[in-house]
């Protein structure tokens, strides 16, 4: 007997199913497809229990009669392609016939239909691959596809299904790029009775990515309009100075397809070149169209990846076109009209340049003066307890002015006239180590020489040149404060005159609504306002002037990459960090010298004053000997 059987065919369907069907998200990303397809102009998605009860699609597209529903059934039957030459210039979303049959064969799986010419619609019920029931029954135009108790018949499948929320959320990231493709359709998005979203139609398409990407982000996106001779190139793309700590928020779609391109992604980093720091993403909003000719999407089961026939090409476009953004000139900069929302009046070389600012006090921007819980300062210091050589110091700041320094600003209060500062961190190694390779430097022995591009302390000391990052050191000494507060639950609050409402995705929504608790105890005093609105009423002092929404919405998307569980200790600490990086004192913000030396003071006086919490240094040494062999002046 022959070891070699042809599979019984819904067992070969099951297998089909394991790569089209990988979770309930990839139920409503086929089924929506297939509306959209069908000219739907309103879809409406029902999900019960992040859809292993319950998917149900429901669309007024152009439907199907009684015989099309019956073929719509079984494998590789399609009304999209015909011909081979079909299958590399395709035209719509689905094309290959097998989302139907794989849905079907790992649920209970209902379908109605009716199409503009049939007096009646046609129902069929598959359960586990086998039809059950076909019949007539009452339908208006279009389709609806309930899919029951997905995986029921694959235990081993259902099994590695995440939790209802994080399902839900992948759910929610489907409709939204979808919704973000077809603005001219309405998507209504429903989970256990509850309406989560709900986007009607729109006749500007940027209407329809503030609805989906948050309102408070259509000031900060710019419109691209690109073209040549082989593609066009149209969507939004953010401001630098709007940033995410992950990619999520770069949606990209080719002939209205949504793909995952690491290419496409690159040459829009590639645009931004010189504006962006390494490890942040912009938010972008990309569509390329080009001949279906030109691409082949043939080449995942998912659908979700493309190649290009000429992939240099539509990358070196993609780069081109975001980067002539920041080239525009002035004059010729477009307006804020109805038709096209344009972010504001400013050019693209003015939105990118640093703002002027007024030299800092040590409560580093606020203008009622001094605040000790940020930046502590010290009573007015004897010139020669710091420096035994006043003279260096005075050639050393004379870059600054040429007439002295005030002692602090006229705006600010009153110094006080006594502040104990904190005790040094004692050393971890035996007094026995603290000489020769083990004596520590201390940040603060160093005579500070200036500020280079507003954003380096230069210092030297101990025949050594230091540059000190100031925005990675401030970041390390908020770092340390806030975690010991959270120790000791001790964490200085700031209530907030009125407090800032915000609105989230749904995935970031849930993430929020697991860490309020851990949130509170960390000084951000947040509370859920219903649906995907919350509101704040306190935050730690140290980011008592700072933008809220922007950290809360990089914390949900962190943990949601992340993984996130109550008191989960990595957890905490990365939302310490993310919050000492809102807090910390930015690059190319001009210092003081007071400002700059107390910056050093309260760096030695941290546990790891050489790195920031993200790892980065905080400063770079060369020694003497060093420049002088860089010069020549030694062999």
């Amino acid at each position: 007997m022959s070891r070699i059987k042809i599979l019984p065919e819904i067992l070969s369907n099951k297998i089909a199913a394991g790569e089209v069907v990988e979770r309930p998200a990839s139920v409503v990303k086929e089924l929506v497809e297939n509306a959209i397809d069908a000219g739907s102009t309103k879809i409406t998605v029902d999900i019960n229990q992040g859809g292993r009860s319950l998917i149900r699609i429901s669309d007024n597209g152009s439907g199907m009669s009684h015989d099309e529903a019956l073929l719509s059934i079984e494998r590789y039957a399609t009304s999209k392609i015909l011909t081979e030459d079909d299958l590399y210039a395709i035209k719509t979303l689905g094309f290959r016939g097998e989302a139907l049959p794989s849905i079907a064969s790992v649920s209970k799986f209902t379908l109605v239909t009716k199409d503009r010419d049939s007096l009646a619609g046609t129902e069929i019920y598959i359960e586990g691959g086998r039809i059950k029931k076909v019949s007539d029954t009452g339908a208006s135009q279009g389709t609806m596809i309930t899919v029951d108790h997905l995986f029921f018949n694959t235990p081993a499948r259902r099994k590695f299904l995440k939790t209802v929320t994080t399902e839900m959320g992948h759910i929610a990231d489907v409709v939204s790029c979808q919704a973000l493709s077809r603005p001219d359709v309405h998507f209504r998005l429903t989970h256990n009775g509850k309406e989560v979203l709900n986007w009607p139609a729109v006749q500007t398409p940027i209407l329809r990515v503030a609805h989906v990407l948050g309102s408070d982000l259509e000031s900060s996106l710019y419109p691209l309009d690109f073209q040549n001779d082989t593609l066009t190139l149209s969507g939004w793309t953010s401001d630098p100075s709007v940033t995410r700590g992950t990619s999520q928020k770069i949606h990209l779609f080719v002939n209205g397809r949504l793909i995952h391109d690491r290419g496409l992604q690159y040459a829009l980093f590639e645009g931004y070149r010189g504006r962006i720091l390494k490890g942040r993403f912009p938010v972008a909003v990309l569509f390329v169209t080009l001949a279906p000719d030109q691409v082949d999407v043939n080449v995942h089961p998912a659908k979700n990846e493309v190649r290009f026939a000429s992939q240099q090409q539509v990358y070196e476009s993609v780069r081109t076109a975001v980067s002539g953004i920041w080239k525009t000139p002035p004059q010729a900069s477009p307006k804020p009209s109805s038709a096209l929302p344009w972010p504001d009046a400013q050019t693209p070389a003015e939105r990118t340049a640093p703002a002027v600012q007024e030299p800092l006090n040590f409560a580093y921007g606020s203008p009622s003066g001094p605040d000790p819980e940020r930046f502590p300062i010290p009573p007015r210091p004897n010139p020669d307890t710091i420096n035994p050589h006043p003279q260096e110091t005075e050639r050393s700041l004379s870059g600054f002015s040429s007439a002295p320094e005030p002692i602090e600003p006229a705006s600010a209060q009153p110094m006080p006239t006594e502040w104990t500062l904190p005790e040094p961190l004692p050393s971890k190694f035996p007094k026995a180590q603290q000489t020769g390779l083990w004596a520590a430097k201390k940040f603060a022995d160093a005579t500070v020489i200036g500020q280079f591009n507003n954003t380096y302390i230069l210092c030297e000391g101990d025949g050594e040149l230091i540059l000190v990052d100031q925005h990675a050191a401030h970041e390390r000494i908020a770092f340390e404060r806030l975690k010991a507060a959270r120790f000791t639950h001790q964490s200085p609050m700031q209530k907030l005159m009125m407090p800032e409402t915000f609105d989230l995705g749904y995935r970031e929504t849930a993430v929020i609504l697991q860490m309020l608790g851990d949130l509170n105890a960390i000084g951000l005093e947040i509370e859920h306002f219903g649906g995907n609105t919350f509101v704040v009423k306190s935050v730690p002092a140290l980011l008592a002037d700072r933008e809220i929404k922007p950290l809360i919405v990089e914390i949900s998307e962190a943990m949601t990459a992340y993984g996130y569980s109550p008191g989960l200790e990595d957890a905490l600490d990365q939302c310490l960090i993310l919050m000492a990086c809102h807090s910390a004192i930015r690059a190319r913000q001009p210092l003081s010298p007071r400002e700059m030396k107390e910056l050093l003071i309260q760096l030695d006086r941290c546990d790891n004053p050489h790195h920031c919490p993200h790892g980065r240094p905080t400063s770079i040494r060369w020694p003497l000997s060093f420049l002088e062999k860089n010069f020549k002046r030694t062999l």
